[in-house]
């Protein structure tokens, strides 16, 4: 196994490039993660963090630089070809189901796209149905009593734990989560959060979380990275993260960049 899992070499993308709209959305910018890291990442808005991540799931190509995944170069792939190793949420609960389809159906789709020994349009068999609810029963939900119910019928919170249980059902070399709790309601945010972390430890998985709460930011994980204007502009792991505050972080950020934090969400998520 490589050193490193994940490789961004001096990566930058452009937006709307040589027009009155172009925005550096992420400029030379470098990070390396070894197997099994959790690296959490906060910013202002703007800051680069989604566009980071679409860089990383191929959705679209860099203008420079090279990206590396478990030591292959994976940096002119496409997204779908990626998407075999990488699993990813999003803050929006709808975007990672469908649901007109039933929960089985969905880890179904799931399953076979990323288990590599079976076709895309295999079928479910018996032990397959019976792992989908082994790993539901883990959840604590009650889904696993559902597997014919239509995804539509489920709650947010429901809909965000099944996503993350797709993503994960066969363990991907590396999991973005993009806010995947911010559009729930605290207590529900609570429980995903909950299930992530034991998900993510249970199976060692290198994951990367971007959050607008910074106390999480500061306890998720192992390292913490903050970004502004697409660069990486602070970094903090081990007794230097330990001891931060959230008012020593917001300090530090206004020493290093020359401004105050700019993100409502983040800094009344206190």
């Amino acid at each position: 196994m490589p050193d490193n899992l994940l490789e961004l070499r001096h990566i930058s993308k452009t937006f709307g490039a040589g027009t009155v709209d172009e925005k550096k959305a992420v400029e030379d910018l470098s990070l390396t993660l070894a197997p099994g890291d959790f690296v959490t990442i906060i910013g202002g808005n703007g800051a680069g963090k989604s566009t980071l991540f679409n860089a990383v799931a191929g959705t679209f190509l860099v203008d420079a630089g090279r990206i590396v995944l478990d030591g292959k170069d994976v940096t002119f792939q496409p997204e779908y070809k990626r998407a075999v190793s990488i699993g990813r949420l999003f803050q929006d609960p709808l975007r990672g189901t469908a649901p007109h389809m039933t929960i089985e159906e969905n880890l179904a789709l799931a399953y076979l796209r990323s288990a590599k020994t079976r076709s895309p349009f295999g079928t479910v068999r018996k032990q397959d149905r019976e792992l989908f609810r082994e790993r539901l029963a883990s959840l604590g939900l009650g889904l696993e009593d559902r597997l014919k119910s239509p995804v539509g019928l489920l709650s947010g919170g429901q809909r965000q734990a099944l996503t993350l249980l797709m993503a994960t059902l066969v363990t991907p070399k590396l999991l973005l989560l993009d806010e995947h709790t911010a559009a729930l309601d605290p207590a529900t945010a609570e429980k995903v959060l909950e299930l992530t972390k034991q998900i993510v430890a249970e199976r060692h998985i290198t994951c990367m979380m971007i959050t607008h709460n910074i106390q999480s930011a500061l306890s998720l994980g192992g390292r913490t990275i903050m970004m502004d204007a697409g660069r990486i502009v602070l970094e903090l792991a081990g007794t230097q993260r330990d001891g931060m505050t959230v008012d020593d972080l917001l300090k530090a950020f206004r020493e290093r960049v020359g401004k105050t934090l700019d993100n409502d969400r983040m800094l009344l998520a206190e």
